[in-house]
């Protein structure tokens, strides 16, 4: 295995991880900005207001986006076990 090859390996697994973690990081972070907006316009801070809904976002999300995310990383698992024999030998 040479260098090209953990490069490439590398490569691919931060693009999954990205792939896969997008879905709950937007949704999240859209409803962190609108919390805060209410939070700003009502004067209202307290840290559990914030926290509540992006955690039932987080959920919603991975309710919805869950089983696309479980076949991404399958199928990237797949293909990287199976192409372990060409690397080696």
């Amino acid at each position: 295995m040479d260098a090209q090859q953990v490069f490439t390996f590398g490569q691919q697994g931060l693009y999954m991880m990205m792939l896969v973690a997008a879905p709950i990081l937007i949704v999240v972070l859209l409803v962190g900005v609108v919390v805060s907006v209410i939070q700003a316009a009502t004067q209202i801070n307290e840290a559990t207001l914030s926290f509540v809904p992006k955690v039932i976002a987080a959920i919603l999300t991975l309710a919805v986006a869950g089983p696309w995310m479980m076949t991404e990383l399958v199928e990237y698992i797949q293909r990287t076990l199976q192409t372990i024999p060409n690397v080696v030998g």
